[in-house]
Formats: C-alpha cells, structure tokens, sequence
C-alpha cells in the first residue's frame, strides 16, 4: 500500500478517480499543462463513453484499477473471491479497451484488508494507491501538513468541478515548485 513516495526529487503525482463526469475541459486542461496522470477509472461509470479516456492516454496517462462496481463498502460485504471478481472484471475491461492492464490500484473509499490485498495481488497488480492530498471542491485538503511535499500522491475526481480542482492543484503544484510526473514512470510500472 503507498500513500506517499518517499523522495528528495521535487516531484508531485496527480491522480483522477471514478470518471463519472467526462468534460473536454478536462481534457484540455490536462492537455495544455502536459500533466500526466494516473486515471483510476471504473467501468460502471466510464462503460457508457470508454473511447473519452483515450486522449488522456494520448497526452500521457494511463489508466489503472478502481473495481468494476465501485462498491465503498466491498472490503466489509465481500469476501475474497467476490472482491477478485470485480477487479479482475476491471482488469480485462481495461486491457480491452486501453491495451494495457492496470499495475496499481486503488480502493474505492481508501478502505482495503489483508483480503484485498491478496485479491489484488492475485490480479496481477504492483501495488495500492492511497493519497495523501486531495483536490475537493475547488480546495486543496492535505493529511500531513499544509501544502503539497516532494513525493505526495494527490487524488482528484472526474466531476462537474473538475476545473475549478485542476486550479487548486496547480496553485499548489506551483507554490510548493514540484513537477507533475506520472506515478508509473515513478515506480517502474508504466
């Protein structure tokens, strides 16, 4: 489980949940800084438009795991093969769509277990992704401290106020002088 990369190197990795709202904002903005990131992307909420995500992967993202279902509460109502089940559904989904399966992955609503982390395992997946800064509405919130540190994992979400948490990141992106670098680059995965 990473929460946060330990690192010297002023480096920042940005990191986009769910994909429920697709917006060509996004894609502009993500496009016009050249920030690269991890997409935690799950296929209940991206099976209606899967082809959108395919210009993020052109200006450098990749998409990972976040369940088929996004089920908040699979770690407490499920066991460890209905668990696998909804990863590895994201897994081929992923694969089928993108060319890639997922080497990281992230629980919907941070919970994981020693189950979960067998399940991913058992999928073929490096590691699990938390964070440790979030962009929410419009404002940056930090566990540690307040402002981003050189190796922070930060989490967004596709959502109507994507903008307006781009904006937030990137102020304290800028403030705190780190590059955005994708997280598999990083780790060896990509």
């Amino acid at each position: 489980m990473i929460t946060k990369i330990e690192t010297k190197h002023p480096v920042v990795f940005l990191t986009i949940d769910d994909g429920n709202i697709k917006t060509p904002e996004s894609v502009k903005l993500m496009t016009d800084y050249d920030y690269p990131a991890s997409l935690f992307l799950t296929k209940n909420t991206i099976a209606d438009n899967p082809a959108f995500f395919d210009a993020f992967k052109a200006q450098g993202s990749l998409v990972e795991n976040h369940t088929v279902t996004h089920n908040i509460n699979m770690v407490r109502q499920w066991g460890y093969q209905q668990q696998l089940n909804d990863i590895v559904g994201m897994q081929d989904y992923a694969f089928q769509h993108y060319g890639r399966r997922p080497a990281l992955f992230r629980p919907p609503g941070g919970a994981y277990s020693n189950v979960m982390r067998q399940a991913v395992a058992a999928a073929g997946m490096k590691a699990i992704i938390t964070w440790e800064a979030k962009a929410n509405a419009g404002k940056m919130d930090y566990q540690v401290g307040n402002s981003l540190r050189p190796g922070d994992i930060v989490l967004m979400h596709f959502r109507a106020e994507f903008a307006a948490d781009f904006a937030a990141f990137r102020a304290a992106q800028l403030a705190a002088g780190l590059e955005v670098v994708l997280l598999e680059d990083f780790l060896g995965v990509a």
